[in-house]
């Protein structure tokens, strides 16, 4: 059986949660391998809203087995709400349905209290447009072997022993920040009351995803932000604090990378970024607007207003190379409806020289200017198309062009938030 990963070949907000539900139907396990409950997966299911952050897209589903993997760093007390705020949607969500692997490190107070702090203190030009959930400095501890692990809450010896080293490099750092040092006693009786909560859930994934391998059991491994945010790929600082890329699929869950026989990409028809950092193709005049009032550019966890420009080929491109991916899924095509003239940008200009690639320094980022190509739009509405019949004829050729453009085949076409309105092209799941 084929297993699948499904990656963001963009800034995030791409429409994963989306195709992640619509490939879940198909999979028998949904993983999750990075990033924190600082993204967002927004489902519509028969009308209704799901609103999902640390929770894998496939809870939503009957008969699935979705995991959390070692990759994700995790907020046990969001968890919990999160858990509790499903379920009251009707979802059931048990140790049976719902799995963490063991030596998943765990978010605290202290992180976002130290994530908070540094953004506030950070200067203008400097501010990287954290979420503030302290997701950051939690992975700075996994790095520095103080995390607290998911199997550190079912020993109480344990537990003090690995607070005791946190906070031996938490203190100092927030006395520096002009913060009150860590209440000991309370994040140790706060961890030790969440324990019995989260310990049900606790299990050697590895050794579970082996198996359901090996039984031939399909496996949808589901990432979190996009791969221009990877820590090493994407554009440095503006980045979040993991590996986005699907390599990391294999690592964040402990499968081996010849478990992986799909990366799917997941791409909007324009672009759009939350936050900080370069961003070429950015349009801040009426078209800008419109691509944002039209496609509801809010992000699902934090709210903020998502920067939005012309589609971006030499974006895609790269991280089609970086991700392996195999094919793409076009989402939000509909927003571009009624749009006299599309714009792609096909190369950089950077001090006169013709670049097809974003450079990695952050300086010649900043200093890239879009080359456009235009294509004519259209003014027929693809909202909620099922088939390459319904769509107008301008917008095929403006499919075929970004496949051309970024090297890669369009796998699925998404024409709205409604999983069904989707055109397949190839089967991510086919063997």
């Amino acid at each position: 059986m084929a297993n699948v990963v499904v990656v963001g070949a963009q800034w995030g907000d791409e429409g994963k949660g989306k195709i992640v539900d619509w490939l879940s139907e198909r999979a028998d396990v949904i993983a999750r391998f990075q990033g924190g409950h600082n993204a967002g997966h927004t489902l519509v299911i028969d009308g209704k809203v799901y609103k999902l952050h640390a929770l894998p897209s496939g809870v939503v589903r009957g008969g699935k087995l979705s995991v959390i993997g070692n990759g994700v760093v995790l907020d046990p007390w969001h968890l919990m709400n999160e858990i509790a705020t499903v379920r009251e949607q009707g979802v059931e969500i048990t140790p049976e349905t719902l799995m963490i692997a063991e030596n998943t490190p765990l978010i605290l107070p202290i992180h976002g209290e130290l994530d908070r702090a540094r953004e506030e203190a950070a200067s203008k030009g400097t501010k990287i447009g954290t979420t503030g959930r302290g997701i950051g400095p939690a992975y700075e501890d996994k790095v520095g072997r103080r995390s607290i692990r998911v199997a550190d809450l079912a020993d109480e010896a344990t537990l003090i022993a690995r607070v005791d080293r946190a906070l031996q490099h938490h203190d100092p750092l927030r006395r520096g920040l002009g913060i009150d040092p860590v209440d000991r006693d309370a994040l140790i009786a706060a961890l030790k009351a969440i324990a019995p909560q989260i310990l049900p859930f606790a299990a050697p994934v590895w050794k579970v995803l082996n198996e359901k391998r090996r039984a031939g059991k399909r496996i949808l491994f589901e990432g979190a932000q996009g791969a221009l945010l990877d820590i090493d790929f994407g554009t440095y600082p503006f980045v979040t604090s993991s590996n986005v890329i699907a390599g990391q699929a294999a690592t964040g869950v402990g499968i081996g990378p010849n478990a992986i026989d799909f990366v799917l990409g997941i791409v909007k028809a324009y672009t759009t970024r939350v936050g900080e950092g370069p961003f070429p193709t950015e349009l801040e005049d009426e078209d800008g607007q419109r691509l944002g009032e039209r496609g509801h550019e809010f992000g699902t966890t934090t709210g903020r207003k998502r920067r939005c420009g012309w589609f971006d080929a030499c974006l895609v491109r790269q991280t089609c190379a970086t991700s392996g991916i195999n094919g793409i899924s076009l989402t939000k095509l509909d927003v571009l409806d009624g749009f006299e003239t599309l714009k792609i940008c096909v190369a950089y200009d950077l001090d006169g020289q013709r670049l097809d690639y974003l450079p990695t320094a952050a300086d010649q980022q900043a200093r890239c200017v879009p080359i456009y190509e235009e294509m004519p739009g259209w003014s027929e509405s693809t909202e909620g198309a099922r088939s390459w019949a319904e769509l107008p004829a301008n917008a095929i050729k403006y499919v075929r062009r970004v496949e051309e453009l970024i090297q890669c085949p369009v796998a699925l076409l998404s024409t709205s938030p409604e999983r069904d309105d989707t055109i397949l092209v190839t089967d991510p799941f086919a063997d």
